[in-house]
């Protein structure tokens, strides 16, 4: 008896909402009668206002593209009488409308609503924006394609450096350009097994700089000291351009599986040495490797090897040869945890490798 109550005024509620979003469709077409008729009268401009849109935000407390939006359904109302009808008889919402007037607002006398208005009725306003752009496309192709012109000449990307050495990244994408990006990203910023608990934001993040490597190990020019080199308590960071001073870890995850221009300077900044470039792992032992291991080992992780960087267990600086016994492939993620983040890999007496967490210091409590 209580679930059936229950499931009675679920359906209630349900039905409600359904009701009163309908009616605040209604309402929706109401305003936008009047909002473009307000922008015929000219009243905004005797106000001291620059545009109707202007005036709707300050006097109607609504955003900017609501203003507009209102403003261009009631200019376009007499071009789809019939989904005008279909919004009153609840068949489409008040977002389908909007798609319809941009639509009839870029097509001109094209425009033809009952190609239109089917359409809305099957699908959502979303795919129905969707649909729309075919429609467009079908009617006028070479507007469209200036269109799609336009975005791509408005691409923008601006990179700025913060003052911890962050690279703050901002910018837009036409839809061609931004399909590109975000083809290439998915694959990458997909989580890599068991235990990645890394939000979305942080898995793009990581894809995009796995993407800018390209698969490949970098060429990088560093300048440091030995004493950086080996970690030495008190050295400085290395150097590298476009970067501020780096972490001897990160040094050495590079020096693991990268074209190394290095620049060894003494304690009294002298140059010393300066090194070729040259690939730590390159050839057939790197072809050996990505055959043997096929992906990141790291459990879980099925990176493939043409995106994964070949880690010394016993690093070279230390001694360690690149003998294939020596060598594992890593994605870009697991080589920073090993390196930077401080876990470590252990090989078992199976030849199975095993991560080992960094190890936790807790402080003495009071006496």
């Amino acid at each position: 008896m209580i679930l059936a109550e229950r499931l009675h005024t679920e359906d209630n509620v349900a039905r409600e909402l359904i009701e009163t979003e309908h009616l605040i469709g209604i309402l929706q077409l109401k305003a936008s009668r009047l909002a473009a008729e307000l922008s015929a009268t000219r009243r905004w401009d005797s106000e001291g206002y620059n545009s109707a849109g202007d005036w709707m935000r300050f006097k109607c407390q609504v955003t900017n593209t609501v203003a507009w939006d209102r403003i261009r359904v009631g200019e376009e109302l007499h071009r789809m009488p019939e989904s005008e009808q279909a919004v009153y008889d609840g068949e489409i919402g008040y977002a389908h409308l909007k798609v319809m007037a941009r639509t009839a607002e870029v097509v001109g006398a094209k425009f033809d609503e009952l190609m239109l208005l089917p359409l809305a009725r099957d699908t959502s306003p979303g795919k129905f924006y969707y649909k729309s752009l075919h429609f467009r496309h079908a009617v006028d192709a070479k507007a469209y394609c200036a269109e799609q012109t336009e975005l791509v000449e408005n691409r923008r990307l601006s990179l700025s450096t913060a003052e911890d050495g962050c690279l703050l990244v901002s910018g837009v994408l036409d839809p061609v350009g931004g399909a590109a990006v975000r083809t290439a990203l998915e694959p990458l910023a997909r989580k890599s097994g068991a235990g990645d608990d890394r939000e979305l934001e942080r898995r793009y993040a990581d894809a995009l700089v796995e993407l800018a490597c390209g698969g490949k190990p970098a060429n990088l020019h560093v300048t440091a000291t030995i004493e950086t080199l080996k970690g030495m308590v008190g050295a400085a960071g290395g150097e590298m351009e476009f970067s501020l001073p780096l972490s001897s870890s990160t040094i050495e995850r590079m020096a693991c599986d990268c074209s190394v221009s290095r620049v060894l300077l003494s304690e009294e900044s002298v140059v010393i040495d300066i090194g070729r470039s040259r690939r730590v792992i390159a050839g057939p032992a790197k072809r050996a490797l990505n055959a043997r291991d096929g992906h990141c080992v790291w459990p879980g992780c099925e990176r493939p090897a043409s995106w994964c960087d070949g880690h010394h267990l016993v690093h070279w600086i230390r001694g360690g040869s690149t003998d294939l016994d020596n060598l594992v492939l890593l994605c870009h993620r697991h080589h920073w945890k090993v390196h930077e983040g401080g876990w470590q890999l252990v090989k078992t007496d199976d030849r199975d490798i095993v991560p080992i967490a960094p190890t936790i210091t807790f402080g003495r409590g009071p006496d």
